[in-house]
Protein backbone atom coordinates (compact mmCIF):
# COMPACT_ATOMS: atom_id res chain seq x y z
CA UNK A 1 0.00 0.00 0.00
CA UNK A 2 1.48 3.27 -1.05
CA UNK A 3 -0.96 5.51 0.78
CA UNK A 4 -1.66 4.91 4.47
CA UNK A 5 -5.39 4.35 4.92
CA UNK A 6 -7.20 6.27 7.61
CA UNK A 7 -8.62 3.37 9.58
CA UNK A 8 -12.09 3.80 10.98
CA UNK A 9 -11.88 0.79 13.27
CA UNK A 10 -13.93 2.47 15.97
CA UNK A 11 -16.94 2.22 13.66
CA UNK A 12 -16.48 -1.55 13.50
CA UNK A 13 -16.39 -1.87 17.26
CA UNK A 14 -19.86 -0.33 17.44
CA UNK A 15 -21.36 -3.14 15.34
CA UNK A 16 -21.89 -6.67 16.59
CA UNK A 17 -21.95 -8.29 13.14
CA UNK A 18 -20.65 -5.89 10.49
CA UNK A 19 -20.96 -6.89 6.83
CA UNK A 20 -17.75 -7.60 4.89
CA UNK A 21 -18.17 -4.40 2.89
CA UNK A 22 -18.26 -2.31 6.06
CA UNK A 23 -15.18 -4.09 7.45
CA UNK A 24 -13.34 -3.41 4.22
CA UNK A 25 -14.35 0.25 4.14
CA UNK A 26 -13.35 0.83 7.76
CA UNK A 27 -10.06 -1.07 7.74
CA UNK A 28 -8.80 0.34 4.45
CA UNK A 29 -10.18 3.81 5.12
CA UNK A 30 -12.19 3.90 1.91
CA UNK A 31 -15.69 5.09 1.20
CA UNK A 32 -18.56 2.65 0.71
CA UNK A 33 -18.80 3.50 -3.00
CA UNK A 34 -15.10 2.61 -3.37
CA UNK A 35 -15.71 -0.75 -1.73
CA UNK A 36 -18.62 -1.26 -4.11
CA UNK A 37 -16.30 -0.45 -7.04
CA UNK A 38 -13.87 -3.12 -5.79
CA UNK A 39 -16.64 -5.71 -5.50
CA UNK A 40 -18.02 -4.97 -8.99
CA UNK A 41 -14.49 -5.20 -10.34
CA UNK A 42 -14.14 -8.64 -8.73
CA UNK A 43 -17.06 -9.73 -10.92
CA UNK A 44 -15.76 -7.91 -14.03
CA UNK A 45 -11.95 -8.21 -14.18
CA UNK A 46 -10.28 -6.24 -16.94
CA UNK A 47 -12.95 -3.54 -17.03
CA UNK A 48 -12.33 -0.08 -18.38
CA UNK A 49 -13.44 3.08 -16.61
CA UNK A 50 -16.38 3.43 -19.01
CA UNK A 51 -17.49 -0.17 -18.40
CA UNK A 52 -17.30 0.33 -14.64
CA UNK A 53 -19.14 3.64 -14.83
CA UNK A 54 -21.97 1.88 -16.67
CA UNK A 55 -22.03 -1.07 -14.25
CA UNK A 56 -21.98 1.20 -11.19
CA UNK A 57 -24.29 3.82 -12.68
CA UNK A 58 -21.81 6.53 -11.70
CA UNK A 59 -20.00 9.17 -13.70
CA UNK A 60 -16.53 8.55 -15.08
CA UNK A 61 -14.83 11.07 -12.78
CA UNK A 62 -16.21 9.39 -9.64
CA UNK A 63 -15.12 5.96 -10.89
CA UNK A 64 -11.68 7.32 -11.77
CA UNK A 65 -11.24 8.73 -8.23
CA UNK A 66 -12.45 5.45 -6.71
CA UNK A 67 -10.00 3.45 -8.80
CA UNK A 68 -7.17 5.79 -7.84
CA UNK A 69 -7.91 5.30 -4.14
CA UNK A 70 -8.23 1.55 -4.54
CA UNK A 71 -4.92 1.41 -6.41
CA UNK A 72 -3.28 3.44 -3.62
CA UNK A 73 -4.55 0.86 -1.13
CA UNK A 74 -3.21 -2.03 -3.21
CA UNK A 75 -6.70 -3.38 -3.95
CA UNK A 76 -6.79 -2.80 -7.71
CA UNK A 77 -4.26 -3.29 -10.50
CA UNK A 78 -4.16 -1.34 -13.76
CA UNK A 79 -2.94 -2.70 -17.08
CA UNK A 80 -2.58 -0.91 -20.38
CA UNK A 81 -4.03 -2.61 -23.45
CA UNK A 82 -3.02 -1.45 -26.90
CA UNK A 83 -5.90 -0.85 -29.29
CA UNK A 84 -5.85 -2.22 -32.83
CA UNK A 85 -6.38 1.22 -34.37
CA UNK A 86 -3.66 2.79 -32.25
CA UNK A 87 -3.68 4.21 -28.77
CA UNK A 88 -4.44 2.32 -25.61
CA UNK A 89 -7.01 1.86 -22.88
CA UNK A 90 -6.50 1.09 -19.21
CA UNK A 91 -8.12 -2.03 -17.83
CA UNK A 92 -8.57 -2.59 -14.11
CA UNK A 93 -8.62 -5.80 -12.11
CA UNK A 94 -9.32 -6.25 -8.41
CA UNK A 95 -6.74 -8.15 -6.42
CA UNK A 96 -8.16 -11.57 -5.52
CA UNK A 97 -10.51 -11.62 -2.54
CA UNK A 98 -8.17 -14.04 -0.74
CA UNK A 99 -5.37 -11.46 -1.00
CA UNK A 100 -7.68 -8.70 0.20
CA UNK A 101 -8.73 -10.82 3.17
CA UNK A 102 -5.07 -11.42 4.03
CA UNK A 103 -4.46 -7.65 3.89
CA UNK A 104 -7.46 -7.08 6.17
CA UNK A 105 -6.15 -9.62 8.68
CA UNK A 106 -2.69 -8.03 8.56
CA UNK A 107 -4.08 -4.53 9.15
CA UNK A 108 -6.28 -5.68 12.03
CA UNK A 109 -3.44 -7.67 13.60
CA UNK A 110 -1.17 -4.61 13.43
CA UNK A 111 -3.88 -2.46 15.01
CA UNK A 112 -4.49 -5.03 17.76
CA UNK A 113 -0.75 -5.26 18.46
CA UNK A 114 -0.61 -1.48 18.86
CA UNK A 115 -3.55 -1.54 21.28
CA UNK A 116 -1.92 -4.35 23.26
CA UNK A 117 1.28 -2.28 23.52
CA UNK A 118 -0.68 0.72 24.82
CA UNK A 119 -2.31 -1.50 27.42
CA UNK A 120 0.97 -3.13 28.43
CA UNK A 121 2.81 0.19 28.71
CA UNK A 122 0.13 1.85 30.82
CA UNK A 123 1.52 2.45 34.31
CA UNK A 124 -1.59 3.75 36.00
CA UNK A 125 -0.88 7.44 35.65
CA UNK A 126 -3.20 9.60 33.57
CA UNK A 127 -1.81 10.94 30.31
Amino acid sequence: MTDRPQHRLGELMEQSDPPFEEVMSCVFGVENHETRTYLVLCERPGSTIDELADALERDRSTVTRSLSTLRDRGLVRRDRRLLDGGGYVYQFTAVPVAETKAMLHEALDAWAATVHEVIDEFDGTPS
